[in-house]
């Protein structure tokens, strides 16, 4: 390789051409720790004017708190290696590295070399909220997120076990509030798709024609106000994973036959494209409405229904598993706590016995939504939840049943169980004798499956 000789003249013209030319941004201090040469690079970087920031201390252009590099090494006399720093008063943050000015064996001051990393931190940021919302889209409840001990519950999760094992599509029916997508996801977590996405849609949420340019997306052009280059839809989002159809029965009969294509062949075709699409996406549909009875009056397509109906789970209303009420309030308990910087330690007798009486037409969501309203009732000072906290629910009322339940009892009602299992079990032997023994009639009137019903006359001995 040739050598090179600069004289002087050019060795200096040369540094000074590299100095101004860096992209990097340099800044000098001398031995006070006071800036005496900065390049354009730098003050593109501070957003500080370069006679602005000549002969102020090195503390000037960094935020309050942080530890200024040129300091460190005059104080130690040693290098300073990637420290990270933000700047004012551009507010950016910048990876630095300094080390001393030695002339003749003496320290001058200091020199830095600051890399802007704001634009690696915001792709980082927007990494992590990416990946956020995909832990979100995955699913947000687990299966211990399934609350209760009783044999209804139990049925169910293990009807939820069984449905994790294999990729059919699974009906979830049960009234609003039951927790239906707390059971979806569920099953996605206990799948073997837990993953990939888990993609939740409210049809009844959506317009027909916005329902369907989601599901399915669309094409280029397609329509009005469409994005350039199209949009996947949610099925294609949820490939390899989970689509949760909530309040299925609310979707025209136009969607539901191209749903019921997806279902049938594994593929979608855009709005405004004739190209199909293969998909792989496991389907759960919920909903609160009868769809056997939407099917006899026309408003849903049979052979949807028979797709969508090949593994059923009934969810079962609070009112057929009151027993898990204590478990569920002491989740919500520690959920309230939590959200709202509360130490609530538990729940009365008295307020349970007024919680089990009550029907619950709103089912687990009114429970919570009553748990949560009693601990803001609560003064900051009290722990335990009352019949006091519950002024939404008839307490008098309920207080009076239970009350001539233990006047009527010869041997005693002591214990809170006890007064419950009396309460239920008089008022469904009254039912029974008022419909002349009629089983279906006396669970319809009663808000409770046949099922349960001869399950409640065996515990109580009603024959």
């Amino acid at each position: 390789m040739q050598k090179i000789n600069f004289n002087s003249m050019d060795y200096q013209g040369l540094l000074e051409a590299v100095f101004l030319a860096a992209q990097d941004a340099i800044s000098v201090v001398d031995e006070k720790g006071e800036h005496i040469l900065v390049n354009p690079a730098y003050t593109k970087i501070t957003g500080i004017e370069h006679d602005d920031i000549i002969g102020k201390n090195a503390l000037y252009d960094i935020e309050d708190g942080e530890e200024s590099v040129h300091m460190k090494v005059l104080s130690t006399k040693k290098p300073v290696e990637n420290t990270k720093l933000k700047l004012k008063p551009s507010g950016k943050t910048v990876v630095a590295q300094a080390a001393p000015i030695n002339v003749n064996g003496e320290m001058k001051g200091s020199v830095a070399v600051l890399h802007d990393i704001s634009t690696i931190k915001d792709l980082t940021d927007k990494l992590e909220e990416a990946e956020k919302k995909l832990r979100e889209m995955t699913y947000k409840y687990k299966p211990e997120d399934i609350i209760g001990s009783s044999m209804a519950i139990n049925e169910v999760r293990n009807l939820i076990e069984k449905a994790a094992k294999v990729p059919a599509t699974v009906l979830l029916r049960g009234e609003s509030g039951t927790g239906k997508e707390l059971f979806a996801n569920s099953i996605h977590a206990q799948s073997s798709r837990s993953h990939k996405s888990f993609v939740r849609v409210n049809c009844a949420a959506l317009s027909d024609s916005l329902l369907e340019s989601e599901l399915f997306g669309y094409d280029e052009g397609s329509f009005t106000g469409a994005l350039k280059g199209g949009k996947k839809g949610l099925f294609e989002e949820a490939n390899k994973g989970t689509i949760f159809l909530d309040e299925i029965s609310e979707i025209s009969l136009n969607t539901q036959a191209k749903l019921l294509r997806v279902l049938q062949e594994k593929e979608i075709m855009r709005v405004g494209s004739n190209k199909n699409i293969s998909v792989d996406v496991r389907v759960i549909a919920a909903t609160n409405t009868d769809l056997a009875k939407a099917v006899k009056e026309g408003r849903f397509r049979e052979d949807l229904f028979y797709r969508l109906s090949i593994l059923p789970i009934k969810i079962p209303p609070l009112r057929e598993r009151k027993e898990d009420i204590p478990l569920l309030v002491k989740s919500f308990i520690a959920k309230f706590n939590d959200e709202y910087g509360r130490n609530i330690v538990d729940i009365s007798d008295d307020a349970l016995v007024i919680l089990k009486a009550h029907d619950w037409p709103g089912n687990v969501r009114e429970l919570e939504n009553i748990i949560g309203r009693a601990i803001i009732y609560m003064n900051i000072n009290e722990r335990v939840i009352d019949t006091i906290h519950l002024p939404q629910l008839d307490t008098n009322k309920i207080q009076n049943i239970v009350k001539s339940v233990i006047s009527t009892d010869d041997a005693g009602v002591t214990s809170l169980d006890n007064v419950l299992n009396k309460a239920e079990s008089e008022y469904i032997y009254n039912v029974y004798l008022r419909f002349d023994k009629n089983k279906t009639r006396t669970a319809k009137e009663l808000g409770i499956s046949l099922r349960s019903l001869y399950y409640k006359m065996e515990k109580y001995g009603i024959s």
